[in-house]
């Protein structure tokens, strides 16, 4: 979590660095820059102090006859080092070292940090594997994805936010007279990513089961809503780039905001909605066809109260159908409204109306939504029973628990309260004797052990209870036939059991 802090602040400082060679951002927020510069060295040293103060502990240095002094010899740490030196020797030194804020860039090469390991652990997972499948690991979910994967997603979503942002404040005049080439250039950088991740995913698909033909299996990926949406965010830039003197194709620009749909690869939530609309289809379309008539049956309502008294805007049913719309969602702007009493009296019972049929969808699709969650997490928890077959959650089905739970929403504590009561429910579903009789007698296994462990609590009540009194009413008072009381001699040792 430290590693992930420390990676998202210096993109922030990246992100500095290259705003503060824009004289009308930086000039008027100067304090404000240098106050985030200071901020930064000062997480930077406290780092930088922390792991030299650990280097004995790390595993890397431990065994070094000087483990602090290995450690300010490794690379990471000469280039933490030189990531906060030219703050102090501007700050003490009365020289002109601006020359030296430009190694701030280095402050980048600390994401080595965490590239590096996600690096070797890739490759030590992937030893053997063709390109294709190492490609495949990469950028698609698999067991030989490992960190560099998530690292290869995060950079994508990264990239995602900083294009749409970037469109979004391209609309603003003022910005976008000052920026204009940075945006050229920020939109070209991430259609390139953008681009090429589209071409590694069609390259490697054929990997994935089901998609192993060179032709079919890609073109079969190409069709998929997530390629089809990648292909939509890079298709305006390359549309306007090669067309540009044929056609006026500006407005594909604002298509650019499609790249915010990249972002439904990486949320479950949107697989959990698409399962729900998938399975209570046949009810919202009957929603949405009750939604229709009353829709239509209104417009119609309006225009025959409405025609004479208004005809500039109730000039038709078409256009008395937006009217409508704006009345039964409850909204109504006020740019249209009835005034004839008749009209006014419809009016309140359809608004009122509507505010019943126009929540139906929502009130299906918030039930439909958590009775999925539902069932997907009880689909985990059947898993979990699975996986503590042998008692113990291995590396790998822990990873995969994690991965599920993330999709699913679920904090840490409500995991460790799954595996908990999933672990219960089998200890107590392994214990025979909590099981109905006729469910014991259906399995012969579970009859033998339930028939030892009746032995066995007869033998221990011979042992607890008092055995002349035992016998005297057994025998006495013959609350025990002759078999029932053989039976019991036999059981307690008394007698020898016979063949």
């Amino acid at each position: 979590m430290i590693d992930r802090w420390i990676s998202l602040l210096i993109l922030a400082n990246l992100a500095a660095l290259v705003t503060e060679h824009i004289p009308a951002i930086y000039t008027p927020y100067a304090t404000w820059f240098h106050a985030f510069d200071v901020f930064s060295v000062a997480v930077f040293t406290l780092e930088y102090l922390l792991r030299l103060y650990l280097a004995p502990e790390d595993a890397e240095f431990q065994t070094a006859h000087r483990p602090r002094l290995r450690y300010v010899l490794s690379p990471f740490a000469l280039i933490d080092l030189i990531a906060v030196v030219p703050f102090y020797l501007q700050a003490f030194i009365p020289l002109d070292l601006r020359a030296l804020r430009l190694l701030r860039l280095l402050r980048i090469l600390k994401l080595f940090r965490v590239l590096v390991p996600a690096c070797h652990e890739f490759m030590e997972a992937n030893r053997g594997r063709t390109f294709r499948q190492k490609v495949h690991a990469l950028v698609f979910p698999s067991a030989f994805g490992g960190t560099l994967h998530h690292i290869f997603d995060n950079f994508i979503v990264i990239w995602v936010i900083v294009s749409v942002i970037a469109v979004i404040l391209e609309s603003v005049h003022s910005i976008q007279y000052l920026l204009n080439l940075e945006f050229i250039i920020l939109d070209a950088i991430a259609v390139g990513i953008f681009t090429l991740e589209y071409c590694l995913r069609l390259y490697s698909c054929v990997e994935n089961p089901g998609m192993q033909q060179a032709l079919s299996g890609r073109f079969k990926q190409a069709k998929t809503t997530s390629s089809i949406i990648d292909f939509l965010a890079i298709l305006p830039f390359f549309l306007e780039v090669f067309l540009h003197h044929l056609l006026d194709l500006r407005f594909l620009r604002v298509f650019r905001l499609l790249r915010l749909l990249k972002l439904t690869r990486y949320t479950g939530a949107t697989t959990t909605l698409t399962r729900v609309i998938s399975r209570e289809w046949p009810v919202l379309a009957a929603s949405a066809f009750i939604m229709l008539l009353l829709v239509i049956m209104t417009a119609s309502l309006g225009y025959l109260f409405e025609h004479e008294a208004q005809p500039d805007k109730f000039e038709n049913i078409p256009q008395s159908i937006y009217w409508a719309v704006i009345t039964l969602a409850s909204v109504g702007y006020g740019d249209i409204s009835p005034i004839t009493p008749m009209g006014r009296v419809m009016t309140i019972i359809l608004a009122l109306l509507g505010i019943g049929i126009f929540a139906i969808p929502a009130a299906l699709l918030s039930s439909a939504f958590t009775d999925q969650l539902r069932i997907e997490r009880e689909t985990l928890k059947n898993e979990l029973y699975e996986m503590l077959a042998d008692g113990v959650l291995d590396e790998a089905e822990t990873e995969k628990i994690m991965a599920e739970a993330k999709r699913l929403h679920l904090s840490e504590e409500e995991v460790n309260r799954l595996i908990v009561k999933a672990r219960r429910e089998r200890e107590l579903k392994e214990d025979v004797s909590v099981l109905p009789l006729h469910k014991i007698a259906a399995t012969s296994e579970h009859a033998i052990e339930h028939y030892k462990v009746l032995i066995s609590q007869i033998r221990q009540l011979g042992v607890m209870t008092d055995a002349a009194k035992f016998a005297s009413v057994a025998r006495d008072k013959k609350r025990l036939t002759p078999d029932e009381w053989a039976l019991w001699k036999q059981i307690q040792g008394d007698e020898p059991i016979k063949p």
